[in-house]
C-alpha cells in the first residue's frame, strides 16, 4: 500500500512538471527521468481518474479542463506535503 502511495504521489509531481512546463520532454528532463517515463506517470494518473488530464497533439500539449482542476488540487497537496517532509 505504501509504494502505491510512493508512485501516486510520483505521478502526481511528474503531472505538476508537465503542466507547468507545457512539456513532456522539458519535464522528463526536469525531473531526470525519460519522456516514456513521464508519458506513463500521467496516462497512469488519467486512467486512475477516468479522465483525460492532457490532449496531446504532435505540435503541443493542452491541459483539459478537468486537468486544470486536477493540477490546482494536487499543487496544493504536493506544496503541502513539501513543507511538512521539511520539517515547518
Amino acid at each position: 500500500h505504501c509504494a502505491h502511495a510512493m508512485d501516486l504521489l510520483a505521478s502526481m509531481n511528474v503531472y505538476r512538471r508537465v503542466v507547468e512546463m507545457r512539456s513532456f520532454s522539458a519535464a522528463a528532463r526536469d525531473l531526470s527521468i525519460s519522456n516514456a517515463a513521464a508519458s506513463k506517470h500521467v496516462a497512469a494518473l488519467e486512467e486512475r481518474l477516468e479522465a483525460r488530464l492532457i490532449e496531446r497533439t504532435t505540435r503541443k500539449l493542452a491541459v483539459t479542463p478537468a486537468g486544470a482542476a486536477y493540477y490546482e488540487r494536487i499543487k496544493r497537496i504536493l506544496t503541502k506535503g513539501l513543507v511538512t517532509a521539511d520539517g515547518r
